[in-house]
């Protein structure tokens, strides 16, 4: 059974875990980030704004429920499945599903905005490439930060102990601050032979580069940003 390193924060590290099991493998959670809520107040969103963009479910989780209030009534563009039923669960009402990529999403919806604004739930630490790819089609773009995403440190002595002393088998990473925190714990002298044979699962490329060139042999990056995706790819190698 392979020992499989679900290093997501919470609450989708539990739901990885539990797939994982049910799919034969042996499940090690441990979250190398956190997110953490921003204080916002509802008069940040302009008044001119006429749709909501949503890259990331935590951006919904995160927000103040006076920017629910005050947002839920426009057009609601989400990623993709995970984040559109997030909004539909905060409140929004007219939810679209993306394509699932973020460079995608902005593309999908940047003729039909340009020369408007758009407010867009994310958090402090994010891609750049969406607000970009907007504003370049002219769409005035309101980034509405309602989260932090923050490393989570641990041990020697922890780590230890949450792989039971044993090498893991693979890992999945899901963001380019876990990639470069697993790059870290990975190098640590204490450490570094549980993981010398690990392979490492990216959910896209941008997160692969963050992580040890010198362990691109054993890198294996999903055709698309989407868990799916990524699981199946874990499994076709495993």
């Amino acid at each position: 059974m392979l020992r499989v390193l679900v290093t997501r924060p919470q609450p989708g590290a539990s739901r990885t875990v539990h797939r994982l099991e049910e799919t034969g493998f042996q499940p090690i959670l441990l979250p190398l980030t956190e997110t953490a809520a921003l204080p916002v107040a509802a008069g940040l969103v302009p008044d001119d704004v006429v749709a909501v963009a949503i890259t990331s479910a935590n951006a919904v989780r995160h927000a103040p429920k006076e920017i629910i209030a005050t947002l839920a009534g426009l057009p609601c563009h989400a990623v993709g499945k995970r984040t559109a039923q997030a909004a539909r669960e905060a409140g929004f009402l007219s939810i679209s599903e993306g394509p699932g990529d973020a460079e995608a999403l902005a593309d999908s919806i940047a003729a039909a905005f340009s020369g408007k604004a758009i407010a867009y739930l994310c958090g402090r630490v994010r891609f750049p490439a969406f607000e970009q790819r907007l504003k370049t089609a002219g769409v005035r773009v309101h980034a509405v930060e309602t989260y932090d995403t923050l490393t989570v440190g641990y041990s020697d002595e922890a780590i230890l102990e949450r792989l039971s002393g044993q090498p893991a088998d693979a890992v999945l990473l899901y963001s380019a601050k876990a990639a470069a925190a697993m790059q870290i714990l990975a190098r640590r002298p204490a450490l570094c032979g549980l993981f010398e044979k690990t392979w490492v699962f990216a959910l896209s490329t941008r997160i692969a580069a963050a992580f040890d060139d010198a362990a691109s042999e054993r890198i294996r990056i999903a055709a698309q940003p989407d868990e799916d995706v990524l699981l199946a790819l874990l499994r076709s190698v495993s």
